[in-house]
């Protein structure tokens, strides 16, 4: 696969951006290529994680923003626990979505943006994340009401779902941090909410 990096007055700010976001220095990676080969959405996405790190070091601009990686990494962390250098390229995927959405880049395949806001919804109602409500709201937006419903009793059987909220989360402090990480009112908003 060939691989077109534009180089130009963006290539070498978005490094800078990144590494600022995530409080990273991406030169200390040497391509060991651990995080590619623990990540569990490696095999699903083009390009794998190792591949994005070294993207930005050749100067990548803008265009690395349309990556799917970025939106389909479940920041699990594995990459982070596996790179002998301690680069947490969760952090990076997080900075480049922010990227993503201020610059408006292309739109992720499916609905994870969708299933992203829901899930930071619930957590900023709850103070933590309440699986019934994420599950409701995505699929009152995707119109998929009735798909994988014969799976519900099993899960409640197996006690892998709570039909109530949870309780004992300190909802102020969380909702504290929600205001805290809102971008300036001048800039457009990351929305929550659909």
């Amino acid at each position: 696969m060939t691989v077109k990096i534009t180089k130009g007055s963006t290539a070498k700010n978005i490094i800078g951006a990144v590494e600022k976001l995530a409080s990273v220095d991406l030169s200390e990676c040497y391509q060991c290529k651990k995080c590619s080969c623990g990540c569990p959405v490696s095999g699903y996405t083009e390009p794998p994680p190792s591949e994005i790190i070294r993207r930005l070091q050749l100067g990548a601009g803008d265009e690395i923003l349309d990556r799917d990686i970025i939106w389909t990494c479940s920041s699990c962390e594995t990459c982070f626990a596996r790179c002998p250098m301690g680069i947490d390229l969760a952090a990076v995927m997080d900075a480049l979505r922010i990227m993503a959405v201020e610059r408006q880049a292309a739109a992720p395949k499916g609905d994870i943006p969708l299933f992203n806001r829901a899930f930071l919804k619930t957590v900023s109602m709850f103070g933590r994340t309440y699986d019934l409500a994420v599950i409701a709201a995505y699929k009152v937006r995707t119109a998929t009401m009735m798909q994988d419903m014969d799976k519900f009793p099993a899960l409640l059987k197996k006690r892998k779902i709570a039909i109530l909220p949870p309780r004992g989360a300190d909802k102020k402090t969380v909702q504290r941090i929600f205001k805290s990480v809102r971008p300036d009112p001048a800039k457009p908003e990351m929305k929550i909410e659909d």
